[in-house]
């Protein structure tokens, strides 16, 4: 393949961010899953022993978050919702036989869709993890606000865990996806097809840069 043909879709650092946010949601949320089900109590040796997946749990989670709020603060712009989005979503059943519709920017709406959905349940996740964390601070709060956390953390666990696998399912529906968050290029043709407003975009950007 022609290197003139490759297009930068994530940088080095963009890509490294990506992967540890993924790397610590995968250890949350495979001890999460010990904790909440008694049958899978193994998966808590994830960290080691049960003992160190409840003191290094929260602790995966407060990483995990802060690495996606840096990915938040990256691409917040470019998951707004516009009137592609609409179009977008008025015909699911066309993107659901791998056809492309309307000029897509940088992400699709179902792109936005995972993006806010984390970051709503990441915040969940974190204000409840606080309430819960001990011997940290549980103690500063009483016991109903406590069993409150205790249900809003599990919702938006669970919640999390389905946006991600949703997420890992349409990246490896969408061919050419994964080799952009593993190498960090994509080709011309992939971006014209699925994202041409931004391919677009970043010629417009190119002949600017060589006048």
């Amino acid at each position: 393949m022609k290197k003139s043909d490759k297009i930068v879709r994530y940088t080095a650092p963009e890509r490294i961010n990506h992967w540890i946010t993924a790397f610590c949601f995968l250890l949350a949320a495979v001890s999460g899953l010990g904790f909440f089900f008694p049958s899978f109590n193994w998966l808590m040796n994830i960290f080691g022993t049960p003992q160190l997946a409840r003191i290094l749990h929260p602790f995966a989670g407060v990483v995990m978050f802060a690495s996606f709020i840096i990915m938040f603060f990256r691409y917040w712009h470019h998951n707004l919702i516009n009137r592609d989005d609409i179009l977008w979503a008025k015909n699911i059943h066309k993107i659901a036989k791998n056809e492309e519709v309307g000029d897509t920017g940088r992400y699709n709406f179902g792109q936005k869709c995972v993006f806010w959905a984390a970051i709503i349940c990441l915040l969940l996740l974190l204000a409840s993890g606080v309430v819960i964390w001990r011997p940290y601070f549980a103690s500063a709060f009483p016991i109903p606000l406590i069993r409150a956390a205790l249900l809003v953390h599990s919702f938006a666990a669970v919640a999390l865990i389905v946006v991600i696998m949703v997420h890992i399912y349409a990246a490896l529906w969408v061919k050419g996806t994964i080799t952009a968050m593993v190498e960090g290029w994509v080709t011309s043709a992939w971006a014209k097809k699925h994202h041409p407003r931004w391919f677009r975009e970043l010629r417009q950007k190119q002949e600017k840069s060589t006048e």
